[in-house]
């Protein structure tokens, strides 16, 4: 048995978003090549599989017949007169050549990365090109097309998995949420930038899930500029409290980038070292694993954080120093930089900041953490 499932992402380098969109697919190829560099691909106990596209089948259990075919129709090129009703042709989610090839594709590798853990044939997959939490049932949004994250997640639930769904890219992952927000068997926490202040606008403490899925949506939004401590704070008093009561058999984790310091699009001021220390923290759990990719706006960034989750998910330390022939095929890309956790050992945090955070701690710990049984 290999231990680890890796996608490969080079077929999807194809696909194209726009020279103008802030969404680079090239990212993705160079993340790649950087874990190669590393002698992280090339191993024994790594399995490294290809996408494949969703099947229709797979793809309507979360989303509709009717977005679907509207979706693979504009992708032909064809016009199709509620294209807008549907979220496409925006500037956000345009529809680029294959548009549904490309999202079907990454839906796919996500749930292959899923089959693969209920298989036996490993305990930890990751896919960086998988991370589209905010697709809706029939709306295309925030750069998504197709939500891999909920159609991996029913993968692993129609096996009678439990599972707890991580998110800690800078936005909130409000396609998830929406998709499992009555059942409780999924629980969904996502830490983000305050909705008041970023898309999409939700995610605030009060939704906490109804019916029988009540007590299993957890939201910590967080102010701007929120800092390291803060984040280790969320991590010590909200999510691993709320993972260890709620138990599940498989964690998914989505890993943003875009909350690390320096992305152009959001303002959580991460560090690269408190990021890697957060992934850790996933993996010492001990827990199946599937880690999803996510959003991330700074090339060297993106690169960086996923060569450390995946070192972190193959149990591999590895040197700041890049590797040599990295910078080479990178160079064309307008890409460098000179170690692999950058030069920040730890951002500071407003107290301000800490001020909301606490608000908000006190407020789950009234809501869902009464019902999840959390300690403290």
């Amino acid at each position: 048995m290999s231990r680890y499932c890796l996608i490969d992402p080079t077929s999807l380098l194809e696909y194209d978003f726009g020279p103008h969109h802030p969404f680079k697919i090239h990212r993705l190829g160079l993340t790649y090549e950087l874990i190669r560099a590393y002698g992280l691909v090339e191993r024994p106990d790594v399995a490294v599989h290809v996408p494949r596209e969703a099947t229709e089948q797979e793809a309507m259990g979360f989303h509709s017949q009717g977005y679907l075919e509207t979706l693979r129709v504009a992708s032909d090129g064809m016009w199709v007169p509620n294209l807008f009703s549907h979220g496409l042709g925006t500037s956000d989610n345009p529809v680029f050549p294959d548009v549904y090839s490309w999202a079907m594709s990454v839906a796919g590798a996500s749930i292959v990365c899923a089959e693969e853990i209920l298989a036996g044939r490993a305990d930890r997959a990751f896919n960086l090109s998988g991370w589209l939490h905010h697709a809706m049932p029939s709306r295309a949004s925030g750069f998504c097309h197709i939500n891999d994250g909920v159609l991996a997640i029913q993968t692993l639930v129609r096996a009678g998995k439990r599972v707890a769904y991580v998110d800690i890219d800078a936005h909130h992952g409000d396609g998830v949420q929406q998709a499992f927000y009555s059942m409780p068997d999924v629980l969904t926490l996502s830490v983000h930038q305050s909705g008041y202040t970023i898309f999409p606008g939700s995610g605030f403490v009060e939704e906490v899930g109804q019916g029988p899925g009540e007590g299993m949506s957890i939201n910590v939004p967080l102010l701007p500029g929120a800092g390291d401590e803060a984040y280790e704070r969320v991590l010590d008093a909200v999510i691993l409290p709320a993972l260890r009561a709620f138990a599940p058999d498989v964690l998914v984790t989505q890993l943003g980038s875009d909350a690390i310091l320096g992305d152009i699009v959001a303002n959580l001021r991460l560090s690269l070292r408190k990021f890697e220390r957060m992934v850790v923290a996933f993996r010492d759990l001990g827990r199946p694993w599937l880690a999803l990719g996510g959003g991330g706006y700074d090339v060297g960034n993106v690169i960086r954080a996923w060569t450390l989750a995946w070192s972190t998910v193959t149990e591999t330390e590895l040197p700041d120093e890049i590797p040599p022939e990295w910078l080479t095929l990178a160079s064309p890309h307008g890409v460098a930089f000179s170690k692999l956790r950058g030069s920040i050992d730890r951002t500071p945090t407003d107290s301000a900041v800490l001020d909301d955070l606490e608000r908000t701690i006190e407020a789950l710990r009234n809501t869902a953490f009464s019902i999840l049984g959390v300690n403290g």
